[in-house]
């Protein structure tokens, strides 16, 4: 049997349809005017191919010979930073919504506060810190100041409130400790959503342009955003097909995190309660 769509399922494909060529014809613009040859990028009128398809602009990002470091770089760095978050803001999160003590409703307050504080805000007091602990071209550097996640903290608090507290008093029971608690029962029921906010951890800090710049002028500690484009700035000028190889290159590990894990990252939005939020 045929299923009939509705006008208003209609309206809504229309509109995802729509949407999703908005968002997907920047990164086909990109991956095609990065098959061109460089000749051909600026030529008018504009024109989605080229004459020819050719690797030139990849060959020249690679022969760089950097931009594997900064790869690995870049992984360790979200890695880290990754783990972190989570780890420190599970904490927190429990703590808030478990615990009573003393200023409670103040630190959630100042934790809800910074999530409305853009991070751009914070770039010159931060970088002043680094200066003066002698930290700048270190990787502490560029992980610390991102593992603070006031938005992490939040969607986590908010999940562990839905947590049944009968879980836990039955552990208590049997002589298990808060932290046996936290650390065998709720983090394993807290998987998915523990999952979602990894995942949106892992992406933006790989995509982190602007802290990773200020703070790392040494090519060892570089990451791979800022070393593409020093490299672009420094030795290729405005050369777009090799611009829009290194941005493609840049995105590449993001795109197979996404395939891979995309069900969590759904699972994970289902479970926070914050979805139709």
């Amino acid at each position: 049997m045929t299923k009939r769509f509705s006008p208003s399922q209609i309206i809504l494909l229309v509109i995802a349809a729509a949407l999703a060529i908005v968002w997907i014809a920047p990164i086909a613009w990109a991956v095609a005017t990065s098959l061109k040859p460089e000749s051909e990028t600026t030529k008018l009128p504009l024109q989605w191919f080229g004459s020819e398809i050719t690797l030139d602009s990849y060959r020249l990002v690679l022969a760089t010979g950097g931009i594997v470091k900064w790869a690995i770089n870049s992984t360790v760095t979200a890695v880290v930073v990754t783990f972190m978050t989570v780890l420190f803001s599970a904490m927190a999160a429990y703590g808030f919504a478990r615990t009573q003590f003393r200023g409670q409703r103040v630190l959630l307050a100042v934790i809800l506060a910074g999530i409305m504080v853009p991070p751009q805000v914070l770039i010159a007091p931060l970088f002043a810190e680094m200066v003066s602990f002698g930290l700048v071209d270190t990787w502490w550097s560029i992980i610390l100041p991102q593992v603070a996640a006031p938005l992490i903290v939040y969607i986590l608090y908010k999940f562990f409130q839905d947590v049944p507290p009968e879980l836990e008093q039955a552990a208590f029971v049997d002589g298990a400790g808060r932290w046996r608690v936290f650390f065998t029962i709720v983090l394993p029921l807290s998987r998915p959503v523990l999952a979602a906010v990894s995942i949106f951890t892992f992406i933006t800090t790989w995509n982190n342009f602007l802290w990773p710049f200020l703070v790392s002028t040494d090519p060892n500690t570089m990451t791979l955003p800022v070393g593409l484009a020093n490299v672009v700035q420094g030795t290729f000028g405005l050369r777009y097909a090799q611009i829009m190889a290194s941005v493609v290159l840049a995105g590449l590990p993001l795109l197979v995190v996404f395939v891979l894990f995309q069900r969590q990252i759904i699972r994970g939005v289902a479970h926070t309660g914050l979805a139709g939020q």
